[in-house]
């Protein structure tokens, strides 16, 4: 959506006369701006905090300093260090784009609309988003804050995840944008989202665009956006198996789609007895019952059953099965896996490898280190 407003307009001088005073300078992503860094922040901050964001952005510029860096790293790399992010998608369509720069544009960052818009994990906002700030480019954005502040300002009924409702607000983003210092309006309205016109308890008294705000008229700033309808998330169960020998513990890969994509997990059962049948025909009688604690995704709450057991002094390892590792299958409608893998990777919390952990698996291994080693525990 291309910008069709001017500088003079109520609208943009409102919100950039704000902006010179109030707006947001200082994030590391504005600092020696590349379009290489504005696009990790934009990918990175797709529903999530500028707060939690910053030193995950600040350990990938570090380790990852340019396009070619990011694409010649292994994907188990960028998922460790994309660990406790979430939604990890993003960080598997970060590592493809990377690498697709690589191989079609010499490692460039393309400049053209539509290149950007192409790559993987990159949406209309985001390529807008990263074009304008960089290049000042005259496209309008549309993230969540943006979509609040329309969507109170000129009332606009329905939630935002609806196509008609987000074509409507899509218009409206490309109205009020002016073709000159988009850079600083698009940021500018942005940090009006994140810091006045905020989801709840907005500080109506602070904002530039207030007089002829339709929410703050009408005093219903509660009612925009409008809200998706809610339904009873479902709740389904796993059982983890945390298999330790000699100070290791055993992790499998999930495959690179679906739920945690890429990231290594404990073993995964239907069941208890399908776990403990697991234990039994390995020689292992002896386990702990570890508290069990919720998971939530976006679709469905996960009820997760951890469970302890470890190689003895009477269990011989070398009689467990050692075949090829079959990697977790996704199934539709069902999270955890029907297929048992055979042991084949064993991680040391004292020296940890760069690998991507899915957040419960990785509080549980901090769990069973201070079972083991007390505070001194590496992980």
């Amino acid at each position: 959506m291309l910008a069709q407003s001017t500088l003079n307009a109520p609208f943009a001088q409102a919100v950039l006369t704000w902006y010179d005073k109030f707006g947001r300078k200082h994030l590391p992503w504005q600092q020696n701006k590349t379009l290489y860094g504005v696009w990790l922040s934009e990918v990175m901050l797709q529903q999530t905090q500028v707060a939690t964001v910053i030193p995950y952005f600040e350990r990938f510029v570090k380790t990852f300093p340019n396009l070619t860096t990011l694409a010649d790293a292994p994907l188990d790399e960028v998922l460790h260090l994309w660990t406790g992010l979430g939604y990890y998608a993003r960080a598997r369509n970060l590592h493809k784009a990377a690498q697709v720069m690589r191989d079609q544009y010499c490692g460039k960052f393309p400049t053209e609309f539509e290149q950007v818009l192409a790559l993987p994990g990159v949406g209309r906002s985001t390529a807008g988003a990263i074009l304008s700030s960089c290049l000042n480019a005259p496209y309008a954005i549309l993230d969540g804050n943006v979509k609040r502040v329309l969507s109170r300002y000129f009332a606009v009924n329905g939630w935002p995840g609806e196509k008609k409702t987000e074509d409507r607000l899509w218009q409206l983003t490309g109205e009020v944008t002016p073709n000159a210092q988009v850079a600083d309006f698009n940021q500018a309205m942005m940090d009006l989202g994140a810091m006045v016109c905020t989801r709840s308890k907005p500080k109506c008294g602070l904002c530039p665009l207030q007089s002829n705000c339709r929410a703050n008229a009408e005093q219903n700033w509660q009612v925009y956006p409008g809200k998706k309808t809610k339904k009873a998330l479902p709740e389904r169960e796993s059982y983890f198996l945390l298999l330790e020998k000699d100070g290791k513990v055993a992790l499998e890969q999930r495959e690179n789609a679906g739920l945690w994509g890429g990231l290594y997990c404990f073993p995964q059962f239907v069941d208890k007895q399908e776990l403990l049948a697991y234990l039994a025909s390995n020689g292992i009688q002896q386990y702990q019952e570890w508290a069990a604690f919720r998971h939530t995704f976006s679709h469905f709450h996960l009820d997760i059953y951890p469970i302890y057991a470890r190689f003895d002094d009477q269990t011989n390892s070398e009689d467990v099965d050692r075949s090829d590792w079959k990697k977790v299958a996704e199934k539709q409608n069902q999270y955890q896996s029907a297929l048992l893998s055979a042991v084949k990777y064993w991680y040391d919390p004292q020296n940890p490898n760069p690998i991507g952990l899915a957040t419960p698996v990785k509080n549980l291994l901090t769990q069973y280190v201070r079972n083991r080693y007390g505070k001194n525990g590496v992980l």
